[in-house]
């Protein structure tokens, strides 16, 4: 299968969590007791669907088949008070950053974050009460029981948001899978030709004192991202929880100051918390340069946004680009 097929961040399923079994209506009866009082018991809890996260995971390829998803139905309660077993849960791994929603309100039900969390996605149907629970002192023999409650179900749509700490932004063919080639153990398709990532790649950056950091290389944007033109929003749901947004802007750009406005312009629009963000800029390709054209580049680029010239080639800048990014993932609050 292709690293194109491999990658999976979006996927529909019908999950329905489990009913509870009936609470029973019933009377002691035995040799020794013909007419003995309630002892119906209750019924069992239906069971839960629980997603679980698992940071061995990068995709949500291992749910592609998993199109419903159905959990047990409590058990009934019987006589002699005997409770009714719950019916069994179901666990579905996912990778960290996982959003789960309901797919006809868009809501979003839960977030998976953290490894080994978990949280109850849709909840089982609680068992009703046996008759033994509504026996009073002016009612000795109730009569009645409670059905289980009905569990819940739809549809439902679960959502990766790659976790990293620094994404990587520029347009198609600026440079950035070479990049991470050189700065992570990440092993990125390179080739000189528009998108020719297609899906995120992750990397950790090894620093100093064996700290390290994760960068995530994203698929190329393009103008009109924001309007779902290119890879849009597929890709730019990716950049939400970056942490700082590292723009890549070629040496041989025609107008470094343009590319980087375009590039701001389309995250504004799909989401104006993007701008909170700590931006960095790195002038890629820049052996190219001399230091004349390095001022007069930096004279096009927004004032008050940290810059520094980057060579993947010529391994230059690099070691400040790091120590710059490290410092502002750091910085105090």
């Amino acid at each position: 299968m292709s690293e194109r097929n491999n990658f999976i961040d979006y996927i529909r399923i019908f999950a329905r969590s489990g009913h509870g079994g009936a609470g029973v209506t019933h009377f002691m009866r035995n040799k020794l007791t013909a007419m003995g009082g309630p002892d119906g018991g209750d019924g069992g809890r239906g069971g839960h669907i629980i997603l679980r996260g698992n940071s061995n995971l990068w995709t949500l390829l291992h749910l592609r088949y998993f199109k419903n998803v159905l959990a047990d139905n409590g058990e009934n309660g019987s006589k002699n008070n005997c409770t009714g077993r719950d019916g069994k849960d179901i666990y579905i791994d996912v990778p960290l950053g996982t959003v789960a929603r309901d797919e006809e309100t868009g809501e979003k039900e839960v977030e998976i974050l953290e490894e080994g969390q978990e949280v109850i996605w849709l909840k089982g149907g609680r068992g009703g009460l046996g008759n033994s629970n509504f026996a009073t002192p002016t009612n000795q023999v109730p009569e009645h029981s409670q059905p289980g409650e009905e569990g819940s179900e739809g549809w439902k749509n679960l959502e990766l948001k790659v976790l990293a700490d620094v994404g990587l932004v520029g347009f198609p063919n600026a440079g950035k899978s070479t990049l991470l080639s050189v700065i992570t153990a990440a092993k990125p398709k390179i080739a000189n030709y528009a998108f020719t990532t297609i899906v995120p790649q992750l990397g950790m950056v090894e620093y100093r004192d064996q700290k390290s950091f994760c960068i995530a290389d994203l698929p190329g944007i393009i103008e009109g991202a924001a309007e779902g033109k290119g890879l849009g929003h597929r890709f730019l749901r990716h950049i939400e929880r970056n942490s700082i947004l590292l723009f890549l802007l070629p040496a041989d750009s025609a107008d470094h100051g343009k590319e980087f406005e375009i590039l701001r312009n389309e995250l504004e629009q799909y989401n104006p918390e993007m701008l909170q963000k700590d931006f960095i800029i790195a002038i890629s390709k820049s052996d190219m340069l001399d230091d004349e054209l390095k001022e007069a580049i930096s004279k096009e680029l927004p004032k008050g946004i940290p810059h520094v010239f980057i060579s993947s080639l010529t391994n230059s800048g690099l070691t400040e680009l790091k120590d710059l990014l490290w410092q502002t993932l750091n910085k105090p609050a």
